[in-house]
């Protein structure tokens, strides 16, 4: 299938130029984040970020806390990237300083910006939610000390220095990112920033390399299942072919050292394919999907970029124009 048969598949999820107002087209890329080195995803600077959930069983209701990663250290990321590419691809410079930004720069259309000059701030059209792990903090945290440095050969006792929780490698991170009223040029940039991005969280000069594997790309007019609801609904497909659900068994995995990385990608998009079958959703086919993203290299972003460009700029200008015509007068 050529680019231009998908674009016209997706019609129902995109919009042919942008929009001020809402009108309910939705594109959902669904990842698996894998994390290929060790990362920090931390708020405090220091402890991972985790939290405490449920999932019933057939014996009870098993708790366990899997660790967060937060919508906004894939937001910042990406947008990051982004705007890397842009300044790459089509030389259009931006940054990501909140008063400083290039409002009228593709990227910061589609991701949102602060009031600028113009007293217009822009909303974000990407939506991410917090992602969790499928697996307990328990196995998946590890917590790494290091010496003072000193280059003396003889030196006394040093106070070891605490380094913050590090994410371990082989951590998997189910996810969904939502673009709403967005353009297919839109589209490919944000498949093309999904698809090159490689670090995530803090000191990303060194550690945070993750693999971003695209799933599926659906299209519809409303919102699909939660990030949370992917995970455990893995962590419960697995245990069922552990030998059924049941806390023991659910267990197993949630401690378990590793998880099969093949087995995890296919029973997420299994969880999202019949969560969806109720809703107003529906998915391109694998083999769609694959070609779409092999498709999307350096020639094809530049050119959606510049074609958003164009469109960019015509979105800001309307909205920036005052309203002419003349004015009406009292009723008589």
């Amino acid at each position: 299938m050529s680019v231009e048969e998908i674009k016209s598949k997706l019609t129902t999820g995109l919009v042919e130029n942008l929009i001020n107002e809402p009108s309910a087209h939705y594109i959902h890329i669904l990842l698996l984040r894998e994390l290929q080195s060790s990362a920090i995803f931390t708020t405090n600077g220091q402890d991972a970020d985790i939290t405490t959930v449920g999932i019933s069983t057939c014996d009870g209701l098993v708790d366990y806390s899997p660790v967060m990663m937060f919508k906004r250290k894939q937001t910042g990321s990406d947008r990051r990237k982004g705007k890397e590419l842009q300044r790459n691809l089509i030389n259009v410079q931006d940054t990501m300083n909140v008063n400083e930004m290039n409002q009228k720069s593709p990227e910061s259309i589609l991701y949102g910006s602060a009031a600028g000059d113009d007293a217009i701030s822009v909303t974000s059209r990407v939506m991410y939610d917090t992602a969790y792990s499928i697996r307990d903090s328990s196995v998946i945290v590890e917590e790494k000390f290091q010496n003072a440095p000193g280059d003396a050969f003889a030196k006394g006792a040093t106070t070891a220095i605490r380094e913050p929780d590090f994410i371990m490698p082989g951590t998997l991170f189910p996810c969904v990112v939502t673009l709403r009223d967005a353009t297919f040029q839109e589209l490919i940039f944000v498949l093309g920033v999904t698809k090159m991005n490689k670090r995530y969280g803090a000191a990303t000069s060194r550690i945070g390399r993750m693999d971003n594997h695209i799933l599926g790309v659906y299209y519809g007019l409303e919102e699909g299942p939660a990030n949370l609801f992917l995970s455990q609904e893995v962590a419960r497909s697995l245990a069922i072919d552990n030998g059924g659900m049941n806390s023991e068994n659910l267990n197993k995995v949630l401690y378990s050292h590793v998880l099969d990385i093949e087995k995890v990608k296919g029973l997420v998009k299994q969880a999202f394919d019949e969560e969806i079958q109720t809703l107003n959703i529906k998915a391109l086919t694998d083999k769609e999907v694959k070609e779409f993203v092999d498709h999307i290299k350096e020639d094809e972003m530049k050119k959606a970029l510049k074609e958003q460009e164009e469109k960019a700029l015509a979105f800001f200008q309307s909205v920036n124009e005052k309203p002419k015509g003349k004015k009406k007068g009292p009723k008589e």
